[in-house]
């Protein structure tokens, strides 16, 4: 009766062992997709801010160029800017305050609803090979997120290259109408590789390259390095071709624009070799 007893106490420990077990495997098998989840919604909202990025730096680039044209230049310069943003220009000699505002109903511009003001002032140096421009961002808003920036642009004439090249300071953050929140900090190099000098804006083409760190309000960090140059056309509103490593405890892989069309397509490969579409917005 004894050893009865002590067989029975084994084979209940050996069962409730397995319950712990098997409770330990669901609830890792349950929490994976969790954080695949959570892990491809904070690389799509980098992508959001790649793509608030890009219109920043195509508005104050080519507001930048119209003013340092001739005034008959200027005259016939097709700008990419849309009419419903007002442009306030203090200009001294050498210095020009340029400011930017899309208004507190706002202004669509490619697509998106922009409001409040872009603020950039710069000196002209007609000796000097770089010019630097700073700029702040007033009550800005981007499709209802708030951005907070103050940040500067470093202009090399001609690079190595021979081609205009436009250094920014990626100094940011990204406010989400969910109180979501992404902050960013980093060097993105624009080349300016088609369209320089042509009068008209939207034929420009950029490739861009750098890296940069993403920390994200829950306190993930994400660091990026662009692998593939990133190719702009200003004619399209999402990145043709380009891709970046993305890394970070646990978790990394590529982020691809693919190959050359315009379109909100792109994908995410994890590290495991896990492949799955993104949507940009």
């Amino acid at each position: 009766m004894k050893d009865f007893n002590v067989i029975k106490k084994v084979v209940l420990s050996l069962t409730v062992l397995g319950l712990v077990f098997t409770s330990c495997s669901d609830d890792n098998e349950a929490a994976e997709p969790e954080n695949e989840v959570q892990d491809v919604l904070e690389v799509q909202r980098s992508a959001e801010i790649d793509q608030i990025d890009n219109i920043l730096g195509d508005l104050i680039v080519d507001a930048y160029e119209e003013q340092e044209l001739d005034v008959a230049d200027r005259g016939t310069y097709t700008r990419d800017i849309p009419d419903c943003v007002t442009i306030t220009i203090v200009a001294q000699q050498g210095y020009r305050q340029v400011t930017l505002d899309f208004g507190t109903d706002g202004c669509m511009v490619r697509g998106h609803l922009i409001k409040g003001q872009i603020v950039f002032d710069y000196t002209r140096d007609l000796d000097a090979q770089q010019i630097a421009i700073n700029y702040n961002l007033i009550d800005f808003y981007f499709d209802n997120k708030n951005i907070i920036a103050s940040r500067s642009i470093l202009k090399e004439l001609s690079n190595g290259n021979g081609n205009p090249q436009f250094t920014h300071d990626l100094s940011i953050t990204v406010i989400w109408p969910n109180d979501a929140q992404a902050s960013r900090e980093g060097t993105r190099i624009r080349e300016w590789i088609e369209g320089y000098g042509s009068g008209i804006f939207s034929d420009n083409v950029f490739e861009i390259t750098g890296n940069w760190t993403a920390t994200f309000v829950n306190g993930n960090t994400h660091t990026y390095e662009v692998i593939v140059p990133l190719r702009r056309e200003v004619i399209c509103y999402y990145f043709v071709s380009g891709s970046f490593n993305v890394q970070r405890t646990n978790f990394g892989g590529l982020f691809d624009y693919g190959e050359g069309n315009c379109d909100n397509q792109a994908t995410f490969t994890f590290n495991n070799g896990t492949e799955i579409p993104i949507t940009l917005n």
